[in-house]
């Protein structure tokens, strides 16, 4: 079996992917289609001192299908016609109605990020060493300074401000500040 990648409609990758493992398996197709994959991973945000997990695609508008191509290299025709049916479906990646298979490398490093257990997720942080911002609440509200650290494990930035005409490094929570 080869690995393909499906454009599908936005946000609805999910949705195609759940269908499409049900039309299989109604259809017999499993000696066909194998595997579907939707990689994700899992952000911690923190907002207003409440920590939220959200799942967050890292192909938007992709699904990965590992199916078994004819001797010329297409999607058999049965599960051609399941899969285009499928609402929210576009097309195969590739030329000419002949879809392209994935490198053995790029399937490698999807099949890492799809496949990883559900570890801890990670905290996004948005700011880099330099950037100028503005805290947002806290005792420093409306304070202006240079992110001088990050520390993403506890989302922790160390920001220099001016107080009083001294430079002075903060501590402060990532989503207390944004970017000027």
């Amino acid at each position: 079996m080869r690995w393909y990648v499906l454009r599908v409609a936005a946000n609805k990758e999910e949705q195609v992917k759940e269908a499409l493992s049900q039309k299989v398996q109604k259809e017999g197709l499993d000696a066909v289609v194998g595997r579907i994959e939707v990689p994700v991973e899992q952000i911690k945000r923190i907002r207003s001192g409440r920590q939220t997990v959200h799942k967050r695609k890292l192909y938007p508008g992709y699904v990965f299908m590992e199916v078994e191509p004819t001797d010329e290299g297409r999607v058999p025709e049965k599960a051609w016609f399941i899969i285009k049916e499928t609402s929210g479906v576009g097309d195969f990646i590739g030329t000419e109605g002949v879809p392209t298979p994935m490198r053995d490398t790029d399937v490698a490093k999807m099949l890492l990020e799809a496949e990883k257990p559900e570890e801890a997720p990670s905290i996004k942080v948005e700011f880099k060493k330099g950037d100028l911002i503005k805290i947002r609440e806290g005792a420093f509200e409306n304070f202006e300074g240079v992110v001088e650290s990050i520390d993403e494990e506890r989302g922790i930035v160390k920001v220099i401000v001016t107080i009083f005409g001294r430079s002075t490094p903060l501590d402060i929570e990532y989503w207390q500040i944004e970017k000027l």
